[in-house]
């Protein structure tokens, strides 16, 4: 009798049994959702991408969501996990692009500063260049001035009158000097530049003696040079006696004018 009745009670145990099973194993997400749940997470946490493309990994986490999502259709879970594979690929892709834009974009700008810095030294240089120029230049005017030089087609002339000599003398004297210093310190700073030198007479006297006195005043004002660092190879001295006046020979101030060292400094060398 007791038998009868415990077998009833065995059905329902084991019917429950089933049921519960039934529920325990019910629809699991897709095979392939985590890992695109972790090469979401992967991209949201990288601080160069995540920032980049804040639209597409939004679409992309919608659908790692969806794909998540149990289903006992296996295609369709199959299908949502592509996708949602595909959305995080194509939001890395995109980000990684804007950041690759965003450092060429970098470098261009870098460069182009480079570029700028580089133009701005070089025009400061040619400033500094004219600068200098013109202080030369100027420097150069002064000195001539001084000099009381005159732009001739031989070059420029200077004329340097009797005070560097006695009467019939043709050794310099000590007045004389301060002249042949400035002419010295002209030539310095124009070494390209050569020198010719030349002796003038009045004609007072006989010529072959007036020629050779205005001949060993010449070599005085080479021998002059040459000893204060202008190069002998520069330098050339000719005495023209009285052959070239400048005035008459007739007055006292004219004689005066003709006795005279002409020193010619050739043109600059051109630099074309």
């Amino acid at each position: 009798m007791n038998t009868v009745h415990k077998v009833p009670a065995l059905l329902s145990v084991i019917a429950a049994s089933l049921l519960l099973g039934a529920c325990a194993s019910g629809p699991s997400a897709p095979m392939g959702a985590a890992d695109t749940r972790s090469k979401l997470i992967s991209l949201q946490g990288d601080p160069q991408l995540a920032n980049r493309a804040p639209v597409a990994i939004k679409l992309a986490e919608t659908a790692v969501i969806a794909a998540e999502k149990p289903t006992d259709d296996e295609a369709l879970g199959q299908h949502r996990v592509i996708i949602a594979d595909r959305k995080v690929e194509t939001a890395r892709a995109l980000a990684e692009t804007r950041l690759l834009e965003e450092q060429r974009t970098q470098l261009s700008s870098q460069r182009e500063s480079a570029r700028l810095a580089s133009r701005t030294r070089e025009a400061d240089m040619a400033h500094r260049a004219t600068d200098m120029a013109y202080a030369e230049n100027e420097a150069l005017r002064v000195q001539l001035a001084d000099l009381n030089a005159q732009e001739t087609e031989r070059g420029l002339a200077i004329t340097l009158g009797d005070v560097l000599f006695a009467t019939d003398k043709a050794e310099l004297l000590g007045g004389g000097a301060s002249h042949l210093d400035k002419l010295v310190a002209f030539l310095q700073q124009e070494p390209e530049r050569t020198v010719l030198i030349e002796g003038h007479t009045d004609s007072v006297g006989n010529a072959s003696y007036n020629l050779a006195l205005s001949q060993r005043r010449a070599d005085s004002v080479k021998n002059y040079l040459q000893t204060h660092g202008i190069s002998g190879n520069r330098l050339s001295a000719s005495g023209q006696g009285q052959s070239a006046p400048v005035a008459s020979n007739d007055t006292t101030s004219g004689r005066q004018m003709n006795r005279r060292v002409e020193v010619i400094i050739s043109h600059p060398v051109s630099s074309n």
